[in-house]
């Protein structure tokens, strides 16, 4: 009977081990998404307000460009003829994040803001810590993110932002950060012909980047600030393509402007 007891109590104690190994690793900070949930909560500017905040309410359209929106799976059924009388002109759509996120509204929303007359794009949202900056493009481009010289179809996107899983910076020096989206827009240009724009805040990209200017020559900048100006711009533009305003406003999703006018959109759009 001993015998048995001491089996019984050594079999609980294991149980009781087994449980509380899982319960710790799940309390450390992840790096990764969890879940297509995780995922469907991120988008381009998802952690902007977090950590940079922005004014209440919803922002007034600026007064000069042409006005659009960007997208995720969180907006789930866009009602695209309602957008496009309410004046957007451009979508850009979340397509992708990492190497095993591809959003299940991706289709509805990137053939429906195409089919009532927009100009639409696709972005991929950048989790530099997961993969090389190479498979993720390759990721973006096999599942969504392409582009064809039709004057309806933006650049592809690449949205670096704050790291929604730990770290600020992914865990990556500037020079390292640089070299990963550098190896992503690669990557994109050798697959589609054209450089990504990058989406990205002033404020991150000062502190995860640098001062590296490199970028600005060949990538149209998108850039999110959530204010009554654009503001200062990174490191080697001095222009911006595309302004993300708000995250809120009469549009579904995010607010945007493009910096000129519909034609420009078109050239942009054309390469």
């Amino acid at each position: 009977m001993r015998i048995r007891r001491c089996i019984t109590l050594l079999s609980t104690l294991c149980t009781a081990l087994a449980v509380a190994v899982p319960a710790s690793a799940a309390s450390a900070s992840p790096t990764s998404p969890t879940s297509s949930a995780d995922t469907d909560r991120h988008h381009a500017g998802s952690t902007l307000r977090a950590h940079e905040g922005a004014a209440s309410g919803p922002a007034a359209q600026p007064l000069a460009g042409v006005a659009g929106m960007d997208v995720s799976s969180h907006q789930g059924n866009v009602n695209w003829a309602a957008a496009w009388r309410a004046g957007a002109r451009f979508a850009i759509v979340k397509a992708t994040e990492g190497t095993s996120y591809r959003s299940p509204k991706y289709g509805q929303q990137y053939g429906g803001s195409y089919n009532v007359g927009m100009i639409r794009g696709a972005y991929h949202f950048a989790i530099p810590s997961s993969s090389s900056g190479a498979a993720q493009a390759n990721y973006f481009v096999d599942n969504g993110g392409g582009w064809k010289a039709d004057g309806r179809t933006l650049p592809p996107a690449l949205d670096i932002e704050y790291n929604p899983y730990g770290a600020t910076c992914y865990g990556l020096s500037r020079a390292a950060m640089a070299a990963w989206i550098g190896d992503f827009s690669r990557t994109v240009h050798a697959r589609t012909g054209r450089h990504p724009m990058i989406y990205t805040s002033t404020n991150w990209w000062r502190q995860c980047v640098g001062d590296n200017g490199s970028f600005g020559m060949n990538h149209p900048l998108w850039i999110a600030r959530y204010s009554s100006s654009p503001g200062p711009l990174p490191a080697g533009w001095s222009a911006h393509t595309i302004w993300q305003y708000s995250d809120r406003g009469r549009f579904p999703g995010d607010q945007n402007v493009f910096n000129g006018s519909l034609d420009q959109l078109r050239k942009l759009a054309t390469g």
